[in-house]
């Protein structure tokens, strides 16, 4: 039986119309300032997809664009100057950065008022201690979309792959706060596929083509891809062989059009919560 497709492009509008509904009620519309350095192209394309996103909710958004050959004390006046400004409510910086800069000491002089990614580690602690306050985008869609789809991970083994800072640490956090058995694997992991092969609920966030194979996944499993690859022939798909693994699975996301659209959404809900922290 073939597995049910996760739609996160549906979910997605969904969210974001459900955000424009809220927003329309404020006395003064969120403000997003989206800041990309040098000319990555996939970043340029995650740029201009936010900034749809903003004025799909109805936000004001603003970018600023510095030149590749620009410095850290440009990079960090910037964003001393839009921490002061009232109009802005969240403050996001495109990565990866070039080169030349510290992206940790960039993500920290964001206020963290403003830090809608939710990567500076006064948020970061928030998260581990189970206060409110912002979510990790990505994480958060995934946690949306299971609970959207009737998915409850309380109780239920989930295995996430990939132990990264904007994704498979905070998946793991937030998987836990939902009462989830979780186990987190990456490259020393022995034997993978055994680990996998547990799981009820699969994240895979690694990147790397091909990864998830279907003897890795158990019959009835839902499985999360959320990996953006280009295969050999330059096709977009994420870390699970889709094909064969939805034969098996219960559940399953799309490369594109699962988690990709989600993370986006989840921005807009943060930028939300910001303006609405901020008295607006």
């Amino acid at each position: 039986m073939a597995a049910m497709i996760i739609d996160g492009k549906a979910l997605a509008a969904k969210v974001k119309e459900e955000v424009r509904t809220r927003a329309q009620k404020l006395a003064v519309r969120p403000g997003l300032a989206v800041i990309i350095v040098g000319d990555n192209p996939a970043s340029r394309v995650y740029v201009n997809g936010k900034k749809k996103d903003c004025e799909e909710c109805g936000f004001y958004s603003e970018e600023h664009a510095l030149p590749g050959t620009a410095s850290q004390q440009e990079l960090l006046d910037l964003i001393a100057v839009l921490n002061e400004r009232e109009d802005i409510d969240g403050i996001l910086v495109q990565l990866p950065l070039p080169g030349q800069f510290n992206e940790q000491e960039v993500l920290r002089a964001i206020r963290p008022d403003k830090d809608v990614d939710c990567f500076h580690p006064y948020n970061v602690g928030k998260l581990m201690i189970g206060e409110d306050g912002f979510l990790p985008c990505t994480p958060s869609g995934v946690m949306r979309m299971l609970e959207e789809y009737g998915v409850d991970v309380a109780g239920k083994h989930c295995v996430v792959v990939g132990r990264s800072n904007i994704v498979g640490k905070p998946q793991a956090i937030l998987m836990l706060r939902k009462h989830a058995t979780v186990t987190v694997c990456h490259s020393r992991t022995p034997d993978l596929a055994e680990q996998c092969r547990k799981a009820d609920v699969l994240v895979a966030a690694v990147g790397k083509v091909g990864l998830i194979t279907a003897d890795m996944v158990k019959d009835g499993a839902v499985v999360i891809d959320v990996a953006m690859n280009r295969n050999e022939q330059g096709k977009l798909c994420g870390d699970v062989c889709y094909e064969k693994v939805a034969q098996k699975a219960s559940h399953i996301t799309p490369v594109p059009g699962g988690v990709g659209p989600m993370t986006r959404a989840m921005l807009m809900e943060n930028t939300l919560y910001a303006a609405k922290n901020h008295g607006k």
